[in-house]
């Protein structure tokens, strides 16, 4: 990984856990929130190739409520995440997101 993408990652991995860069009020899942950024964060990430999680990040997935999650994305994160790739990996995880669901501006198709 390029130290560019290093350095966004830990960047965005910051911003959320400070909550400067989530939707105040919405929920409880901030543990979700840093588990989901730090094992997943480089498979949902601008630009790159779609590829497949990680079991680590599968097992966050799988514990994570992906609901609250996307009720807490602001725009800023939209920008730095493909939401395609976010998609996939919840289903690939084997907790896909049900059509209709809205992630920030995003609803899934």
């Amino acid at each position: 990984m390029a130290i560019g993408s290093r350095v966004l990652i830990c960047l965005t991995m910051i911003l959320v856990i400070s909550g400067t860069l989530l939707v105040p009020g919405h929920g409880t899942c901030q543990g979700d929130i840093e588990g989901l950024m730090k094992e997943c964060a480089v498979y949902v990430q601008r630009p790159g190739a779609m590829v497949n999680p990680s079991a680590a990040c599968c097992r966050v997935v799988k514990r994570s409520d992906i609901s609250c999650a996307c009720g807490r994305i602001t725009a800023s994160v939209l920008k730095m995440i493909d939401m395609d790739k976010v998609v996939h990996v919840s289903a690939f995880c084997g907790k896909p997101l049900a059509h209709g669901t809205k992630c920030g501006s995003y609803v899934v198709p």
